[in-house]
């Protein structure tokens, strides 16, 4: 199952840095354009949203491909069982975390629908839709997060302590382990 949802996060990452690499031409070319004494505008406001978005969709593939900031300085000193328990925990609480932010984050967009509002800016992007696909994506991350901490969660029932930590371990572990 971690395999589906690994492939499945790199075509959504591919997606979202293409996404990134149009936004830097089109930064770029305002840029030049800039110095010839003209302007496309508005390209702070659209990098912004860029950031945003790719921030919401990129945290699902940084999360299956271990790379998660970790502090695991009492889990490093444990074997195994100990350490795969960490990470089970670790995965909770971070998925704990995600539903909130998902949740909370719905809020914000269903009062840009109520009231249609639009952005504070020469733009006047209507921010529902920027926010809509961020909104997407955190709880795409919600429900990836809850997958991996369901699948890793099972592995641990199963005793399979070196497979938990494979699909949530640190990644210098997991290195090691290939």
């Amino acid at each position: 199952m971690i395999a589906s949802l690994r492939a499945l996060n790199r075509g959504v990452a591919l997606i979202i840095g293409f996404g990134l690499l149009l936004c830097a031409a089109f930064v770029l070319t305002d840029i030049i354009m800039r110095q010839i004494g003209t302007s496309l505008g508005g390209t702070e406001e659209i990098a912004g949203y860029a950031m945003a978005l790719a921030t919401s969709w990129g945290m699902s593939y940084t999360l299956l491909e271990l790379g998660h900031v970790r502090i695991d300085l009492l889990r490093s000193r444990f074997q195994s069982f100990p350490r795969a328990l960490f990470d089970v925990f670790s995965m909770i609480v971070m998925s704990g975390v995600i539903i909130t932010i998902a949740i909370k984050a719905w809020p914000v967009l269903e009062r840009s629908l109520a009231n249609g509002s639009r952005a504070n800016t020469p733009l006047e992007t209507p921010l529902a839709w920027v926010q809509l696909p961020w909104f997407a994506g955190w709880v795409w991350f919600a429900i990836m997060s809850t997958l991996t901490t369901l699948a890793a969660l099972s592995l641990l029932l199963k005793r399979r302590h070196e497979e938990t930590e494979a699909i949530i371990g640190a990644f210098a572990e997991q290195e090691t382990l290939q």
